[in-house]
C-alpha cells in the first residue's frame, strides 16, 4: 500500500478520525507478531506551543559518593566536587548539543556554602550524618572548584543554570516549615564573584524542592515571592552593565497547584522561569517500573501536572515561561538497567514530546552523569541509550509543536514538530507493543504544500512540481511510486540491542551506537526511505522521521525588521521561509497591544542571541 497524506476541513477533524479509525486498522498475524495500520492526524495550520531552541538541558548534582538507596551507592565521583573534569567523552558529550543548558543543583544545594570572602566558616564537604536533613552535612563549594567547572562548561559550550542556597538564615519549625528571611550575603557575594571572574551563567535558579509540602522542609508561596523579588534585585544590581542579564528561576519543586498559583500571581515582576520536578514512577526500588513505562495510562498521567500549570501562567499577568527543572521519572536514584537502559527512552521521550504539547520551553533531565539515571554511565562516561535519545531530539525537533494524535492502536505515541534547521516537519512515534508492528499513514488538518521533485521526462517539463489544495473536503494525496520518485524521508529507528529492554546500548537503523577510541561521539545517520512507503514502527521500537517536503503554514516562519521598534507598538514582519532569500513584497505590519510589547522587549535578544531578533510563529 502506498504512504497516503490526508488532508481535511476542522469542521470533519474529529468526525473522520473516529471513520479513518475504523476504515483504516488493519491486522494480519504473522508468525505470532501482529500488524496494523494506523493514521497519525497533525494539524499544520498553527503551532500550539514553541519550546526553547536548547530546550535540552540535563542536571550535575552535588551528592558525595556515599550517598545510597536501598543499599545501592550509585553517584561515585559524579557530585560536582568529584567530577573528573578531564574526561574527554564527557566534554565530547556535551560539546554534541552546542549548546546543552546543564543545570547545577538538586537536595544538597540548600546545604551548600560558597567559599567567598563573606564565609567565615571551613569550607569543607559534606559528611554522611543520619542525623541530618538529607543524611548529610552542611556542605562547600570551593571558589578554585567553581573556577575549573566554570572553564570546562566555557570549554563545551554548556549554558549553566546554578541552583542557589534558599535556606541560609532560616530555621526549621517542629512541623517541617521553615521560618524567617532568606540571608542572601553569601549568594550575592558569588554571584558578584562570577561577574568578576567573567563566567555566563543562563540563570539563577533560587532552592530545591521547597514549595507546596516540600521534600525536607517546605517555604510559604508568600515567603517564597519575597526571596525571589530579592533575587531579582541582586541579578540586576550585579548585571546592571551586561545586556543579556541571567534568567530568575523558581521554585524548583513538586507541583502544587495552590502553591504555584499564589507564587506566580505573586511574582509576575520577578520570575523569569517557574520551574516544577517530575518523578511520577514512584521509587527506584519498585519492581513494576518497565510495566508502568510501557502503560499509555500512567504516562498520560503527567498532563495533568502540565495542563494546570500551563493554565496557571496563561491565566496570570506573569510573563515567566514554564521549565521542567529536574526529571528522573523513578526518584532515590533510579533503578539500574532501568531507568539508564534503553526502556527509559520509551518514557524519556515521551516526556519531552508531552511537555512540549504545553508549552514547556525547557526539558531538564537528572541527570547528566550520576545516580542510576545517568544520560551517561557514572563510571566511564559512556553515553547510555537516553543520551542518543535526547541528542536526536535536540537536533530534529523544532521550535514550533504541533498538535498530533494517532488512530489505529493505544500504544503507539506520537509528537510532531516543525523540523529544526530544515524545512519540513519532524515526526516521533513511540511503539509500546511487545508484539504489533504499525504501518503509519499521515493525515493533515491544513492547507499544504507537498514539494515533489521528478527526473525531468517529456510529461514532467518542470522539475518541481507543487501540489496544493484549499478545501475545506478530506482529500487523500496518492504520491508517484516509480524510480523517478525523488521525494525521501529521513527515519532513524531506535531498538534494544538483542530486543533486551534492560539493554544499556541502543541500535540506530540496526547498527550499535558506541563512542570510538578517541571518545568521539558517534554520527547519528537516518535511512533514506522513499515517501510512497508506509512509515513502519517495530514493536517497542522508536521512530523519529524527518519529512522535508511537507511544507505547513505553522512552520512559516517571519522575523522582525532590522528597522522595527517594538517599544513603539508596530511590528514588521516579512515572510522568511528557511533558506528563501527575504522578500520585501511579504513584508506586514501588526500592532501590539501593551502586554505583548512588554514581552517582546524582555526577552527578544533571548531568542537569538547573535541577530538580536524577535521571532513570531503565525
Amino acid at each position: 500500500m502506498g504512504f497516503r497524506i490526508r488532508k481535511m476541513g476542522f469542521y470533519l477533524w474529529v468526525c473522520f478520525s473516529l471513520l479513518c479509525y475504523s476504515l483504516s486498522f488493519v491486522s494480519s498475524q504473522t508468525e505470532g507478531d501482529t500488524t496494523v495500520e494506523g493514521t497519525v492526524f497533525i494539524d499544520g495550520k498553527a503551532p500550539i506551543a514553541t519550546i526553547d531552541d536548547d530546550f535540552i538541558c540535563a542536571t550535575l548534582d552535588w551528592w558525595p559518593p556515599e550517598k545510597c538507596d536501598y543499599g545501592t551507592c550509585s553517584w561515585g565521583l559524579a557530585g560536582l566536587l568529584n567530577l573528573d573534569l578531564s574526561n574527554n567523552i564527557f566534554l565530547n558529550a556535551i560539546k554534541a548539543f552546542s549548546p546543552l543548558k546543564i543545570r547545577l543543583g538538586g537536595t544538597l544545594q540548600d546545604k551548600v556554602i560558597y567559599d567567598t570572602s563573606d564565609n567565615q566558616e571551613p569550607c569543607t564537604s559534606f559528611v554522611k550524618n543520619t542525623s541530618e536533613m538529607f543524611g548529610f552535612t552542611q556542605g562547600c563549594l570551593p571558589l578554585n572548584r567553581w573556577d575549573e567547572l566554570n572553564a570546562f562548561f566555557e570549554k563545551a559550550g554548556a549554558k549553566i543554570i546554578f541552583g542557589l542556597n534558599a535556606l541560609v538564615g532560616r530555621s526549621i519549625k517542629s512541623d517541617g516549615s521553615a521560618v524567617g528571611a532568606w540571608n542572601y550575603t553569601n549568594a550575592e557575594s558569588f554571584i558578584r564573584y562570577t561577574v568578576e571572574k567573567n563566567y555566563t551563567i543562563h540563570g539563577w535558579e533560587l532552592g530545591n524542592e521547597l514549595c507546596g509540602s516540600g521534600v525536607g522542609t517546605r517555604v510559604t508561596a508568600n515567603l517564597y515571592a519575597a526571596d525571589t523579588a530579592a533575587l531579582q534585585s541582586i541579578v540586576q544590581n550585579i548585571y546592571r552593565d551586561v545586556d543579556l542579564k541571567p534568567l530568575v528561576i523558581a521554585p524548583g519543586g513538586f507541583y502544587d497547584s495552590n502553591w504555584f498559583k499564589e507564587f506566580i500571581d505573586k511574582t509576575t515582576k520577578s520570575l523569569d522561569v517557574v520551574t516544577h520536578h517530575i518523578y511520577n514512577l514512584g521509587p527506584g526500588v519498585d519492581e513494576h517500573l518497565v510495566e508502568k513505562i510501557l502503560n499509555p495510562s500512567v504516562l498520560d498521567g503527567e498532563s495533568r501536572t502540565f495542563s494546570g500549570l500551563h493554565n496557571i501562567i496563561k491565566n496570570s499577568t506573569t510573563s515567566a515561561t514554564a521549565w521542567v527543572g529536574e526529571a528522573g521519572g523513578a526518584y532515590n536514584s533510579g533503578h539500574n538497567l532501568v531507568t539508564n537502559a534503553f526502556v527509559f527512552s520509551f518514557w524519556y521521550l515521551d516526556q519531552l514530546g508531552m511537555a512540549s504539547k504545553y508549552d514547556t520551553k525547557t526539558y531538564c533531565r537528572q541527570s547528566l552523569i550520576g545516580g542510576n539515571y545517568g544520560l551517561l554511565n557514572t563510571t566511564t562516561f559512556v553515553p547510555n541509550p537516553d543520551y542518543y535519545s535526547a541528542l536526536l531530539w535536540h537536533r530534529l525537533m523544532g521550535r514550533n509543536v504541533l498538535s498530533t494524535s494517532f488512530a489505529g492502536t493505544k500504544k503507539i505515541r506520537s509528537y510532531t514538530h516543525c523540523a529544526k534547521q530544515s524545512n519540513g516537519i519532524t515526526l516521533v512515534l513511540i511503539n509500546l507493543d511487545n508484539s504489533t508492528t504499525v504501518q503509519a499513514n499521515l493525515a493533515f488538518n491544513s492547507t499544504m504544500t507537498l514539494q515533489h521533485k521528478h527526473k525531468p521526462k517529456p510529461k514532467h517539463r518542470s522539475r518541481t512540481l507543487h501540489h496544493k489544495h484549499r478545501s475545506h473536503k478530506t482529500m487523500i494525496i496518492q504520491l508517484p511510486q516509480g524510480s523517478d520518485a525523488e521525494i525521501r524521508r529521513e527515519e532513524y529507528h531506535l531498538t534494544a540491542n538483542d530486543g533486551n529492554l534492560h539493554s544499556q546500548t541502543m541500535l540506530l537503523n540496526g547498527k550499535i551506537l558506541s563512542v570510538n577510541s578517541s571518545g568521539i561521539i558517534p554520527p547519528l545517520e537516518p535511512l533514506h526511505v522513499n515517501s510512497p512507503k508506509l512509515i513502519m514502527v517495530a514493536p517497542l521500537s522508536i521512530v523519529f522521521t524527518h519529512m522535508p517536503d511537507v511544507i505547513l503554514p505553522a512552520c512559516k516562519v517571519y522575523e522582525q525588521l532590522p528597522t522595527t521598534n517594538i517599544e513603539h507598538g508596530q511590528l514588521s514582519l516579512r515572510h522568511c521561509g528557511k533558506g528563501q532569500i527575504w522578500d520585501t513584497s511579504n513584508t506586514v505590519s501588526i500592532s501590539l497591544d501593551a502586554s505583548f510589547r512588554k514581552t517582546a522587549i524582555k526577552h527578544r535578544n533571548k531568542v537569538n542571541q547573535s541577530s538580536k531578533r524577535f521571532e513570531a510563529y503565525c
